[in-house]
């Protein structure tokens, strides 16, 4: 079947913030990762659609074109935000998509326009949803002080994060403020008083965000992540006047953790910053996924620096380099070495896994039908869509098993036998109100829906 006209493809919908279409093929994409149980999902120009399947990249169909790659990428953004991603290079969102919610990275490559998506979790998260020890709802019991959370790249440290908010919030009647780019997790209030802002929407960057919550008569502060050293020693001072303050950074151990925000400042002011640690330091949570073959999840496996007097002593001196044997004796202190959490996860029976239909988080919980909340547990976002719009279909038309990249034999098709057809995809997806007149048409190409749909269409005849 050859087309003689562009086929004009249904949008999803979004009501806020002058998102107005996001073409139906994103929102394809993000099904199809849905369905394998894929944490992560890369599109590029030039290669075919990559999937993260239990922390392992594969690939699904055929390269896509930097027409389609860059259609997408484009009715994402508004013409304001567009601009500023052209002159930037990338740009930051959440959004929900084919009724999941997402994190999206916008970025400029050398084959065009790319995207890199997270699939977050379904519901509201928890300590106990994601599978970490339960002594970690006791840090949320203090009144002030520094809760770090490191790790690297893709480990879940935003969710680890939002579960200890929300340990809170079904706690404490406290007042949060969240400062984020973007916002990954719309949480709900229960008990807690929650406001959220994402940087480059409702202030214009991290420090900025922490002056004015300052301000805000709060009780608890969350730091998406501190990168530069004006929001390290902003997020020290609200430590030291009697704020709760959670924040992430990268790095692979906990002494690391207070290594790399010490090392950010001047020579001449790190004695300082030492001080102001050993005083304000609650905990510091450095975690990394494990898969577990034995109960099929992807669990955090943590090292958690507790503050003790021993390790106060050694973060005062800007000694770090005595932290891991801190750790190795402090096991009283409530020291978690990975060794001996490790011993922990090899004992536990009880597991919060995924049911049937359920979604899997970047994780690997389960996150939908255990804690009760209606719908997705975080409120409407602020890119939630009015309606999905989705006319479903895979990019699988490869055998499977089928080496698709002859360069990299480790990325393949994904092993399916079943290949769920266009209508299967559909099931139970609402299609929304009709797609409007005047729309975005991706041309026709190989990597592009339409044509995809009439291949399929082709096959089933034949």
């Amino acid at each position: 079947m050859t087309p003689t006209a562009h086929t004009a493809l249904p949008l999803l919908t979004i009501t806020s913030r002058s998102k107005e279409n996001v073409p139906v093929d994103l929102a394809a994409y993000v099904h199809l990762a849905n369905r394998r149980g894929a944490s992560d999902l890369h599109i590029e120009a030039g290669l075919p659609l990559a999937l993260r399947v239990r922390g392992q990249l594969s690939v699904v169909g055929q390269p896509l074109t930097p027409q389609h790659t860059h259609g997408l990428a484009r009715q994402l953004l508004d013409e304001q935000e567009w601009a500023a991603c052209l002159q930037r290079g990338s740009a930051d969102l959440a959004c929900t998509l084919a009724g999941r919610r997402c994190r999206v990275n916008v970025l400029r490559t050398s084959r065009g326009m790319g995207l890199a998506v997270r699939l977050l979790a379904d519901q509201q998260v928890t300590i106990d949803s994601l599978n970490l020890h339960p002594e970690l709802k006791d840090l949320v019991n203090h009144p002030h002080g520094l809760i770090l959370i490191s790790g690297p790249t893709g480990c879940g440290k935003t969710s680890t994060q939002a579960a200890l908010i929300q340990e809170l919030n079904l706690r404490r009647t406290a007042h949060v403020v969240t400062i984020e780019q973007p916002i990954e997790y719309d949480l709900k209030p229960v008990r807690a008083f929650i406001r959220q802002r994402e940087v480059g929407r409702d202030t214009p960057t991290f420090a900025q965000g922490l002056l004015d919550s300052l301000r805000e008569d709060p009780d608890v502060l969350m730091i998406g992540e501190m990168r530069e050293a004006q929001t390290m020693r902003l997020t020290l001072d609200a430590c030291e006047t009697g704020h709760l303050v959670l924040a992430t950074v990268h790095s692979a151990t906990p002494w690391e953790a207070l290594q790399r925000i010490v090392s950010a400042f001047p020579a001449e002011q790190q004695p300082s910053v030492c001080a102001q640690l050993a005083d304000s330091l609650v905990a510091v949570i450095c975690q990394r996924l494990l898969w577990r073959e034995d109960i099929g999840l992807r669990v955090p496996e943590c090292a958690i620096l507790r503050s003790s007097s021993a390790a106060r002593a050694n973060i005062r001196q800007g000694d770090f380099f005595k932290l891991p044997t801190t750790m190795q004796t402090g096991a009283r202190d409530g020291q978690w070495t990975l060794e001996r959490y490790r011993g922990w996860l090899g004992q536990r029976e009880r597991w919060s896994t995924p049911t049937v239909g359920s979604a899997i988080s970047d994780q690997g919980v389960q996150t939908h039908g255990q804690l009760g909340d209606d719908d997705d547990g975080r409120g409407p976002s602020a890119r939630d869509t009015a309606g999905s719009g989705v006319s479903l279909a895979e990019h699988g038309d490869g055998e499977p098993g089928k080496q698709v990249c002859p360069d990299d034999p480790t990325l393949q098709t994904i092993d399916d036998p079943a290949t769920p057809t266009v209508d299967e995809l559909n099931e139970g997806v609402d299609q929304g109100p009709p797609a409007p007149e005047e729309v975005y048409r991706i041309e026709d190409d190989p990597g592009s829906l339409s044509e995809i749909l009439e291949q399929l269409e082709d096959d089933e005849a034949g």
